[in-house]
């Protein structure tokens, strides 16, 4: 069991590894998903921002670059913004994406504490935002990001636990399938037209999350899977505290108000990276991850309205 727990571990750290090397990790610009028919004309669609104003580990012209080219050939109009929260800036947005924020003091120090990267303000002007009809994809990866994220994502019941989601029983990304219940029925596995069911999805580590009051489930982990509750972003043994969290989700859609929310505790899933001297795929472009595309679409056509 020690040398399975040791596996795992080892193979998970190859993935954190390649988050904590920042400079070895690039996108893949080159990966361009095949978009058999767009939902908006060109430059027609809902206007997407992207999160930048703070210190966010993804942002539109970097490693969420082949996320945000992506969504461009989808019609969207999608924008990064570095202005904090407010009334007027939410107005101008359709969809708001939050992707790996963090306060000044995790910017490069990947350790404990982990004190909210978002004003009280701020907290309260999303949620009024989405309550009165906006929609934000909420994305927040392993530790320091659960912590971030912590004041903003409690306003809609989502509690994060501040640690690390590996599957003891497999070594690295996670699987979720329809098959075997880890992947949820629900519109966004569907999608809307022939073509756009989606039957697996493909996580990299990531982060587990409750919901507090009425949530549709889409990414459920499973049993094995615990969260290591690491106060270093990366140093995991066979003594750090954890806790399981089968049952728990890696992936969420509420209806808040008017608005909805999408939330998920995993960010290169919906990226295209080259990781490490090696270049290895990891994200939307990883072998086994071939629907991550198609799902990530069918995630913007529910905040859309069009599921």
């Amino acid at each position: 069991m020690r040398y399975l727990f040791n596996f795992v571990i080892i193979c998970t750290l190859i993935v954190v590894c390649s988050v904590v090397c920042a400079a070895q990790q690039v996108s893949d610009l080159a990966f361009q998903p095949k978009i058999s028919e767009p939902m908006y004309k060109a430059d027609e669609g809902p206007t997407v921002i992207i999160d930048e104003a703070h210190f966010n580990f993804h942002t539109a012209d970097g490693r969420y670059q082949p996320f945000a080219q992506f969504l461009r050939r989808d019609g969207y109009v999608v924008m990064g913004s570095k202005l904090p929260f407010t009334p007027p800036l939410l107005r101008s947005a359709d969809i708001l994406v939050i992707a790996n924020a963090l306060a000044e003091r995790n910017q490069t120090n990947w350790t404990l504490p982990t004190p909210p990267a978002f004003t009280a303000l701020e907290a309260a002007a999303v949620r009024q935002w989405v309550q009165q009809g906006g929609s934000l994809l909420l994305i927040v990866d392993h530790m320091p990001f659960p912590g971030a994220a912590e004041n903003i994502a409690s306003e809609f019941g989502i509690k994060f636990s501040n640690g690390f989601a590996v599957d003891q029983k497999v070594p690295g990304p996670m699987i979720f399938r329809s098959s075997d219940g880890g992947l949820r029925n629900h519109k966004i596995v569907a999608g809307k037209r022939a073509g756009e069911k989606v039957d697996s999805v493909a996580t990299f580590t990531g982060s587990a999350f409750q919901i507090t009051g009425e949530a549709e489930p889409i990414l459920v982990l499973s049993k094995g899977v615990e969260s290591y509750l690491t106060s270093t972003a990366g140093q995991i043994d066979k003594d750090t505290p954890h806790l399981p969290v089968d049952g728990w989700y890696q992936g969420a859609a509420i209806r808040f108000g008017k608005g909805r929310v999408a939330v998920f505790g995993e960010a290169a899933m919906f990226s295209a990276q080259l990781a490490g001297p090696n270049k290895i795929p990891m994200g939307m472009n990883a072998p086994n991850a071939s629907q991550n595309p198609q799902f990530l679409l069918n995630v913007m056509h529910w905040l859309s309205g069009k599921l």
